[in-house]
């Protein structure tokens, strides 16, 4: 127990006293993202006192972890690998994790396809770091940890297979984590997951419920991706990709919506649906289920539920929260009431723009009153939360207008942006949108032709493949074709320098210039902004 808790969230452990566990003390001195008690001392080793570098592994039978037991079958054997290789390092979860591997004493190396500023942070680490996926990278290595993204024949797990080394699935562990906590909160949507997994957990923080976290995207409020805390409460980003999610054991679950995405693993709309369906079956009787009730896909889903259901909304009254007087400030910022149960429960301020982050609270707040979490507590919490990293991340200035980076790459994203930039006060839009994987753009093409139509000027340029090969005989061409079939202008620059130049050239004061996208057009931001 204590070496999941402690791999999940790094650099930080407990003591074993008050926890039940029947070994090991081991206080840290390392720097890093920290919850529960101050009670560690500095300047220990955060190595067992006995036993070598891994010795808080071992082989004496399950661990009792207040007062019920963990069986250890999952990870009885890694106290053996001296050296961990991870496909796809470059994730916001697979990142961490490899840090956490690394202050754990593991040789750890890795492989993305493009390099980033998180594979800087990791060299920086000590982690070797290999740019492309290469058969030989795995040589030497004891296991082979990858990511739901990474294809079957990806030359590096096919060649770890080969050679015999074993290989785990990511979502296998988190899986595994979820079942160490009696209360384990999952997050769960086509959209919106990384946002409202940070407003509940900073509610909980505020709350000084002390839980452990891990999100998918940086939090400049946790200080990164993941926390460790002193209590039953887990809050995770839980990931439909894959059914990747049916690894997990939630005690409550939020759904945001369903939408059609992920069409090269569900093929169809109602697959996704299916997976759902399933999803929520594994919820306890005295668990939650909190619902958005404004989404058609997810009103059925009580049906299948042991839980009790809680429902919100901003269109469908027949709700137990709703949002009401909706107004938004200069800077697209959103504040509105609550009613529970048709009650006045409270006005609430965000600090990041859009209608659709309305939803994203209303979910949180749900969540948390379920949990007896005060209503000042809640208010305080989500009006301090700025945004997480790459959700409409305000990135600098040039030729006097501003810079956002946004994360959106589903044409129900690009126009939920599009519509939080309306609220804003500026002269003319611009975007630069890279579509992310060739599935996703030929099977939505035209959504998201009409999805962009709203900004003045738009920027397609060429497709961040991830995990795929084009066998649609699809391009970015074909996009900015689409939408001017529809009308509008629209320019295809294959190459990112050259969406930097253009945007320099031709940007004027008080215009607002967004960059939308999953891949590599983040980069574009630190190019132009002065």
């Amino acid at each position: 127990r204590c070496f999941v808790k402690c791999l999940s969230a790094g650099r930080r452990s407990q003591e074993s006293s008050g926890t039940g566990c029947n070994v090991w003390t081991y206080p840290i001195s390392l720097p890093g993202r920290r919850g529960g008690s101050d009670s560690f001392k500095s300047g220990q080793s955060f190595l067992p006192a006995t036993g070598g570098q891994n010795a808080f592994l071992h082989d004496h039978g399950p661990v009792r972890w207040r007062n019920h037991e963990i069986s250890h079958d999952v990870f009885r054997g890694i106290k053996k690998y001296k050296k961990i290789h991870m496909i796809g390092i470059g994730g916001v979860s697979m990142s961490g994790i490899a840090e956490i591997l690394v202050n754990w004493g593991f040789s750890v190396s890795g492989s993305d396809r493009t390099d980033s500023e998180l594979l800087h942070i990791l060299k920086n680490s000590g982690i070797q770091i290999f740019i492309g996926h290469n058969a030989q990278n795995v040589v030497g290595a004891d296991c082979v940890v990858y990511t739901a993204a990474i294809s079957k024949d990806n030359p590096e797990l096919v060649h770890a297979k080969e050679l015999g080394i074993p290989t785990i699935e990511r979502s296998d562990f988190l899986g595994e984590l979820t079942r160490c906590y009696k209360n384990t909160i999952a997050i769960s949507g086509t959209h919106g997951k990384t946002t409202t997994t940070s407003l509940v957990s900073l509610c909980f923080i505020e709350a000084l419920r002390d839980p452990s976290i891990q999100v998918g995207a940086i939090i400049k409020e946790l200080g990164g991706n993941y926390r460790v805390g002193n209590s039953e409460n887990f809050i995770i980003e839980a990931c439909e990709y894959v059914e990747s999610f049916l690894k997990f054991s939630p005690r409550s679950e939020i759904i945001l919506n369903i939408d059609n995405d992920h069409l090269d693993y569900y093929k169809n709309l109602e697959n996704i649906k299916k997976a759902f369906i399933k999803y929520v079956k594994l919820l306890p009787e005295d668990g939650h289920l909190i619902i958005n009730a404004d989404d058609l896909n997810c009103l059925d889903l009580p049906v299948y539920s042991k839980a009790p259901a809680i429902k919100y909304g901003i269109e469908n009254d027949d709700v137990d929260f709703l949002a009401q007087n909706i107004v938004f400030s200069e800077d697209g910022f959103p504040e509105f009431d609550v009613y529970k149960y048709g009650e006045f429960f409270g006005h609430f301020k965000l600090s990041i723009p859009g209608r659709h982050n309305v939803l994203n609270a209303l979910a949180c707040i749900a969540l948390c009153d379920a949990y007896d979490i005060s209503v000042e507590t809640i208010k305080s919490a989500i009006e301090n939360f700025k945004g997480a990293d790459r959700r409409f991340e305000f990135k600098g200035m040039v030729n006097g207008a501003k810079v956002f980076d946004d994360y959106g790459h589903h044409p129900t994203e690009v126009s939920a942006t599009a519509k939080a930039l309306k609220n804003k006060k500026y002269n003319e839009s611009w975007v630069v949108f890279q579509p992310h994987t060739y599935s996703r753009t030929f099977n939505l093409l035209n959504d998201f032709a009409n999805a962009l139509l709203s900004f003045d000027h738009i920027i397609v340029t060429d497709i961040y493949a991830a995990r795929e090969t084009n066998t649609y005989n699809i391009s970015s061409k074909d996009l900015a074709d689409a939408i001017v079939k529809l009308g509008k202008n629209a320019q295809y620059i294959p190459a990112l320098e050259d969406c930097a130049k253009y945007l320099k050239e031709n940007v004027k004061e008080n215009d607002i210039v967004l960059t939308l996208g999953a891949g590599t057009v983040t980069n574009i931001g630190p190019m132009i902004v002065e």
